[in-house]
């Protein structure tokens, strides 16, 4: 099969990760007969610096032309230093959502054995949790009514929400739990918000629907508690734009590592998938990033192009880059050797090549020890 991927490398670190998920979908369509075509575009700082714009009018149309679009990390320290710039890198992304209707963010939070004991967490706490993160990412606080006062003593941010938008990715919440472990539990504010009334009351008749699926209601404020004390007990959270920034942020430190949380941006004709981490600009051009995040995010466009079994080698390689210790320096496991972003990269797509051929030391082949054993 043959498929174009929209590639928006970015700022800071994300040009280097990206670079290492081509090299995982490029060992992919090697060995299962794919060609992928990837067409790199501009986004973020380093567009606003070529063009004026973070989003560049022909951004848009390579990424509406794609199959699928992978993007890097946007942000830069001239802009964190400078909140009053009037034209900022996130605006790209923010637009780019809004533009190809990507309403629907999935992030997978998985406590990796081989990283369980890089997290706060306690082992005994975290073990076994695999959850679901469904955060609407096109409504709400983030894209509402935005006021500044003559006097400039007084600010205003809207919160709008639709049924509409409630529905459609309180659908696709449902369908991915009758997949896994069947339930869903709603996170909001709604003793204190109606936006987040109106959430409670459209899940409310929408899980009717789901009859095979258990719906859970739980306040913001206790569900980040709940994700520390106990994160085994979530299967599919659902929330909205705002409060589901900060609960998947505070669900990412049960793996161990940011740099391995992917994630995924769907609407009803695109989809984008990147890592969840920043631009981290003062480690770009080092070759010491994590990888796998973005690795993983190559593994989830492949699963939205159905190409199941080309995913799950991804993800398998990954894994065996954990158990080996073939890792960056983030992830600090027992082994004193940490490989480099492009040494990793190397591994997994080798990996992936060489999925029965189990007379070789990958981990010697690529510390430069040995080649075979």
């Amino acid at each position: 099969m043959k498929y174009t991927i929209a590639v928006i490398p970015g700022d800071g670190i994300g040009p280097e990760v990206t670079n290492q998920a081509k090299k995982a979908l490029n060992a992919v369509a090697d060995v299962y007969n794919h060609v992928f075509i990837f067409k790199e575009a501009q986004m973020g700082s380093c567009a606003i610096d070529e063009t004026g714009d973070p989003l560049p009018a022909a951004t848009i149309k390579i990424c509406k032309d794609a199959d699928a679009i992978l993007f890097g990390a946007i942000g830069d320290t001239k802009y964190d230093n400078n909140p009053s710039a009037q034209v900022r890198p996130e605006q790209g992304l923010l637009r780019l959502r809004k533009e190809l209707g990507l309403y629907c963010n999935v992030r997978p939070v998985k406590a990796y054995e081989q990283l369980i004991d890089n997290s706060p967490l306690k082992r005994e706490v975290i073990t076994g949790t695999d959850i679901a993160i469904y955060r609407e990412l096109t409504g709400g606080i983030y894209f509402g009514i935005k006021e500044l006062s003559e006097d400039k003593q007084t600010a205003f941010d809207g919160c709008t929400y639709t049924v509409k938008e409630i529905s459609r990715i309180t659908h696709l919440a449902f369908k991915a739990a009758q997949n896994r472990k069947k339930k869903v539990t709603l996170v909001d504010k709604a003793n204190v918000l109606e936006t987040s009334r109106l959430w409670r009351k459209t899940v409310s008749e929408i899980a009717k629907e789901y009859k095979d699926v258990t719906i859970e209601y739980m306040f913001v404020d206790n569900a980040a508690m709940q994700m520390i004390l106990n994160p085994k007990q979530f299967d599919v959270i659902l929330t909205e734009n705002l409060l589901g920034d900060i609960i998947s942020d505070v669900a990412s430190v049960m793996g161990g590592s940011i740099g391995i949380l992917a994630s995924s941006s769907i609407g009803d004709e695109n989809a984008l998938f990147e890592p969840i981490h920043g631009s981290f600009s003062q480690a770009a051009g080092k070759d010491i990033a994590n990888p796998i995040a973005s690795i993983l995010s190559a593994a989830l466009l492949l699963e939205h192009l159905g190409l199941h079994e080309e995913a799950d080698a991804i993800e398998r390689a990954v894994e065996k880059s954990l158990v080996l210790g073939i890792t960056t320096e983030d992830i600090k496991g027992k082994t004193s050797f940490f490989a480099t972003t492009s040494k990793v990269g190397d591994f997994i797509a080798d990996y992936i090549m060489h999925q029965d051929d189990s007379n070789m030391n990958f981990k010697n082949i690529h510390t430069g020890q040995s080649t075979i054993i």
